[in-house]
Formats: C-alpha cells, sequence, structure tokens
C-alpha cells in the first residue's frame, strides 16, 4: 500500500468511509487522502505562466485577511487519476461575520504538487481557493470519490488573522532563558534587510520591489486589508524613497519599523491571534519548504529553494521513516536530524525532506560572527573510529550524516556476512578524510582534499552558479549539490569544476582525468575509470570468483579475508566519487584488498 506524508504541521481529518470493489480485473488500492494547503512562489507564478498579479503563500494555515489559501486535495498516487471520480468541496465552519466562500483555484492542471517529495507519492485530485475575511477558524473539507465506490472524507482548518508585529511578539519571546527567540535572531541578517535597504547598505539597487520580502505581511492585493507592512505605509501616507541613505530607517516612523524586517510572522503566519490567546495552534509551526520559498524561489537571484527542488535531498525516500526507524530518520529525514543536532532524546519519526530548515536554524541560535550562514552545527564531527574533523569549516553540516556509521577496523573482525554487510552507502566524511577504512594494519597514504580545501564539502558541491545563459543554472551548483549537469538527449554532461581551478587549473576533463596507471594495465587512464578498473578487478576476486558484478551477494560463508575486501569495495564503491574525494586512500584500499586477497589462495 502506498503512502505518502504531509511535511507541514497542520491540522487535518482523515476519515475512510467506504472502500468498495468494482467488478474490473486488477487488485484495489486502499484509498488514502488529505487536504494540504499548496505555497506559491514567484518561480512558480512564471514556470507555470500564471497571471503576474497572482498571490503568494507560504503554504500556512495561519494567513492573513484576503491572503490565499490555495486548497489541494490528494490522494496516494496508486490510486490512477482516471479512477478519481470527483471532489465535493464544502466550507463547513466559519466565523459568523464571515462571507467567504469557496472559489475555483487559479492553479491549473500544470501546477504540480509543491514538495517534490510529495510528487512521488501522491497526486491532486482537486483544488479550489479560499480567502479568509475576517479573524478566525475557518474549516474546508472535501469528499473524494473513486469510480471503484471508495470514498475519503478529508479536511484542513485554516485560521484568519492579522499581524501584529515585531513587539507584540517580543513582549513573549525575549528575555527568558531557553526560549529567547528574539535576541539571536535581532543579530540575523533576516533581522536587517529592510533597516540595510532603507540606508543604502543592502545594495546598490534596492527598491519597492525589495518589500515583498523584507517586510511582513506585505500584499498589495486590494483584499488583503490585514495590517501588512503596505496597509501601514498606505495609513501613513508613506511613498518609498528615491535615495537610500545613512539613516533613512531610523526615521521611519515606528509603526512602519514594527513591521519592517523579516519577521516571526513572515515564517509563522500572523500572529494576531496567538497573541490574544497564547495559544500554539493558532500560529504555524512548519517545517515545509514552502516557508522559504516564498522568498528563495524568486527571480533570477533569490535562487536557493529553486536550486533545491533539483537536488536529490528535496526527494529523499521516505522508507527510513516511521515506527521502528528511529534509528535512521537522524539523517534521512528533516524532523529527524533537527531532533538529533539538539540532542532531543527522542526523534520524530514523522517523515520530511531534507529541505533549508533541516540545515539552517532561522531563529539564528548559533553565533552569527562565526556561523553567517545559521547551519544548525559547526561543531567538529567524530567519526564511528573515533577520528574528529575539526577544520571541515561549512562541510562539517553534511559530514554529520555522509560517513561510514562502522568502525572498520571492529566491525569488519566481528561481524557475520549477510546482505546487510558493509558501511552505510555516502561515507563521504571518513573517504575524505582517508580514515575508516579496513586497512590491514598498514599506513595507506591520503590525498589533500581535506586539509587544503576550505569548506570541504561545500566548497565543491554548492559552487555558485549565478550566470542566467549558463545551462547548468538552477540544475547544478549551489543548493542542487551536484557537480555536474546530467546528459540529456541533445547534450553530455558538463562537469561544474570551477571551485578546482585554484588547485588543478582549467582542465575540461576534470573528475576523470590522467595521474598514473594505478591497475597496472599498461594504460594510463582517467583516476574515476582506474578506480573502475580496480573496483572490478577486486570483485572477480569475490565470490563467485570470476563473474563480473556490480553489487555483492554477500552471506554467511563469506570468509574474513572476504569480508574485509567487500568492506572496501563498498566503502569506495558508495563514496560514489570514485577516487576524486582521495584517490590515494581509494587506491590504497583496493590495492590492499586485492593483495590481501592474493595470498589466500
Amino acid at each position: 500500500m502506498t503512502t505518502f506524508h504531509r511535511t507541514t504541521r497542520i491540522p487535518f481529518v482523515v476519515v475512510l468511509l467506504a472502500a468498495g470493489t468494482a467488478p474490473i480485473m486488477r487488485a484495489q488500492t486502499a484509498l488514502q487522502a488529505q487536504v494540504s494547503l499548496r505555497p506559491l512562489t514567484a518561480r512558480d507564478v512564471t514556470d507555470y505562466k500564471l497571471p503576474s498579479t497572482s498571490q503568494r503563500s507560504a503554504g500556512l494555515s495561519t494567513i492573513g485577511l484576503g491572503q490565499p489559501a490555495y486548497l489541494e486535495a490528494q490522494v496516494n498516487i496508486a490510486i490512477p487519476a482516471e479512477d478519481i471520480a470527483g471532489v465535493t468541496w464544502a466550507l463547513a465552519s466559519r466565523p459568523a461575520t464571515s462571507k467567504a466562500e469557496l472559489a475555483d483555484s487559479p492553479l491549473g492542471e500544470s501546477v504540480p504538487i509543491f514538495e517534490p517529495s510529495n510528487r512521488l507519492a501522491a497526486r491532486v485530485a482537486g483544488r479550489k481557493l479560499l480567502r479568509p475575511d475576517v479573524v478566525g477558524l475557518y474549516t474546508v473539507k472535501a469528499t473524494i470519490a473513486t469510480t471503484s465506490g471508495g470514498t475519503a472524507e478529508v479536511g484542513q482548518s485554516i485560521i484568519g488573522a492579522t499581524y501584529v508585529g515585531i513587539q507584540r511578539c517580543a513582549a513573549c519571546h525575549s528575555g527568558a532563558v531557553g526560549s529567547d527567540k528574539v535576541t539571536p535572531w535581532s543579530k540575523t541578517k533576516h533581522a536587517n534587510i529592510f533597516k540595510d535597504g532603507m540606508n543604502g547598505v543592502a545594495s546598490d539597487h534596492y527598491g519597492a520591489n525589495c518589500l515583498r520580502c523584507h517586510t511582513v505581511g506585505y500584499d498589495a492585493d486590494p483584499s488583503a486589508l490585514n495590517g501588512g507592512f503596505d496597509d501601514v505605509a498606505t495609513q501613513l501616507k508613506w511613498v518609498f524613497p528615491t535615495v537610500q541613505k545613512a539613516g533613512t530607517y531610523e526615521a521611519l516612523p515606528d509603526a512602519l519599523k514594527n513591521v519592517g524586517n523579516i519577521q516571526c510572522e513572515n515564517c509563522h503566519g500572523p500572529g494576531s491571534q496567538h497573541a490574544m490567546t497564547g495559544s500554539r495552534i493558532l500560529i504555524s509551526v512548519s517545517l515545509g519548504s514552502g516557508v522559504c520559498a516564498q522568498c528563495h524561489a524568486s527571480g533570477t537571484n533569490h535562487i536557493k529553494s529553486t536550486e533545491w527542488v533539483g537536488s536529490l535531498h528535496s526527494a529523499a525516500t521516505s522508507y527510513p521513516s516511521g515506527a521502528g526507524r528511529e534509528g535512521c530518520v537522524g539523517c534521512h529525514t528533516g524532523p529527524g536530524f533537527i531532533g538529533t543536532m539538539k540532542g532531543a532524546a527522542t526523534l520524530s519519526t514523522a517523515y520530511g525532506a531534507i529541505n533549508c530548515q533541516t540545515c539552517h536554524e532561522s531563529h539564528g541560535r548559533t553565533t552569527p560572527a562565526t556561523n553567517k550562514l545559521l547551519l544548525r552545527n559547526l561543531t567538529p564531527v567524530k567519526l564511528m573510529d573515533g577520528t574528529v574533523l575539526d577544520k571541515a569549516g561549512y562541510g562539517a553540516v553534511c559530514m554529520n550524516c555522509h560517513q561510514s556509521r562502522q568502525n572498520a577496523a571492529t566491525y569488519v573482525t566481528t561481524t557475520v556476512g549477510s546482505a546487510r554487510f558493509g558501511p552505510h552507502y555516502s561515507p563521504q566524511a571518513d573517504m575524505l578524510a582517508g580514515v575508516n577504512g579496513f586497512n590491514y594494519g598498514r599506513y595507506i597514504p591520503s590525498s589533500a582534499h581535506a586539509a587544503v580545501v576550505e569548506d570541504t564539502c561545500a566548497h565543491c558541491h554548492m559552487q555558485p552558479i549565478t550566470d542566467t545563459k549558463d545551462p547548468a543554472f538552477l540544475k547544478a551548483g549551489g543548493h542542487t549539490f551536484k557537480m555536474a549537469l546530467q546528459a540529456s538527449d541533445k547534450n553530455p554532461v558538463v562537469y561544474q569544476v570551477e571551485a578546482c581551478y585554484k588547485c588543478h587549473g582549467p582542465n575540461t576533463s576534470l573528475f576523470d582525468f590522467q595521474l598514473f596507471d594505478y591497475d597496472n594495465d599498461g594504460s594510463i587512464d582517467g583516476v574515476q575509470t582506474e578506480i573502475q578498473h580496480l573496483l572490478d578487478k577486486l570483485a572477480l576476486q569475490l565470490p563467485p570468483a570470476g563473474k563480473p558484478k556490480t553489487e555483492l551477494a554477500i552471506d554467511s560463508t563469506w570468509t574474513r579475508p572476504q569480508l574485509a575486501a567487500a568492506y572496501n569495495w563498498q566503502f569506495v564503491k558508495y563514496d560514489g566519487s570514485f577516487g576524486i574525494h582521495n584517490t590515494a586512500y581509494a587506491v590504497g584500499l583496493l590495492k590492499a584488498s586485492i593483495a590481501d586477497l592474493a595470498t589466500q589462495k
């Protein structure tokens, strides 16, 4: 049975009313459903050719009056589109004085589900639009019917509210030890971006268009009257200044300063109802990617969220989540990783992709002076063999997960062979550092990348690509974490190797460049080709001997020398760089394994 998961913490109800059968010759799939609130970004408006006046949304359940809730009824993807008979929508409850009604959504069939991970598990059954018009609770229900007779009634709660600004938030969320969010936030770039713009510090082209993201609740739609920055500016008859210079921000009225900069309500939604009662259910706390993408997926400059959509992180499998996966979620899900970084005794097993909020702590609880990107953890990383990596720079956050999870020296000598034998996938930190392979008690040399590449992983995998004419723009580098634009029917692979030029010089074939004849076949091939040849040579020595292999079928009959060689084979292959991360160490491990097996005959 296919399941899918929400990535926002929004209340909803799922009631399976019937699971009927139909006279067709295929197995029936249980109907699962939910109503989701879809974010809408500036990039969406461009990509899906929506009207330029389309109102953006973070996909939160707390919504400013007059702002849109893009409602989306979803079913598990195992239900074919042709089996969806229809969706019946109803505004089940609304505040007594409200005249709001459900309307047709402007999002057409070409607009996909927002979260890349959810696109793999769900499909859209229907859409609607709701704009709250007075403060209070709105409840929307959708009844989804299939041609096989199954139905599901699902719902979504929405809080209509107004914006209150930082002064009201600070009244409760500053000062108290352990719950002070305002003080660390005040030192972040978010907290000062509008101020710096007004004072001519942020950039040389700061303009009124920047206010949409750099202030609270900015929405120029005439129906969006909710106390946002634009509403306050209108009331005060304030006009954006033609010149930004020192002192401009300080001269602003306090009412505008109160809703200036990127504040609590930009990410949590309007707080009037929450501030009035203190109830947490009246404010949004979401780990969905739309929270950041509402601004970081805009145009050709604010592209981090757009890049991320093309990364493997954005669509990480939900398989290692759920009950019983407590040991996996610390790296395989966003909520799990956040819990790990906070030192939580019990980790959430709920699924969520590895997104912006997974790696970045937006409240700024880290020290901005030493961690300007607000990464959750840049402390030294300890690998399973005891090696401490204390000079990884920004790459340290990656190394918390991209490691082998085993101490090779003890694991290889004590663990019985099985289909699960070996290091965990992606042991890049160990490989880069040149440690924790099985070294047979020998010294195996290491290449210099770990010592000379500042910020390690991030330096190479996140090199910026800002030229909009570059075919790799938004498809490699940055938050795609990719170092190559993958081949298509018309174009070959394009490697992104500018980060390597400082040491290696310009080389269009860098990655598989020639160094030595490591496999001793009389030909100097590229490094990655040589490593593959060594992997193939070692695989021929492993059971069943003499047969080429792309994976190893390890079981309890494998001898200890075979397991040691298998560990190193997996270690090098699962690293995925085929020698680029650490050529000397990869070659050394494979050659040592080949030589050791040769002595066993």
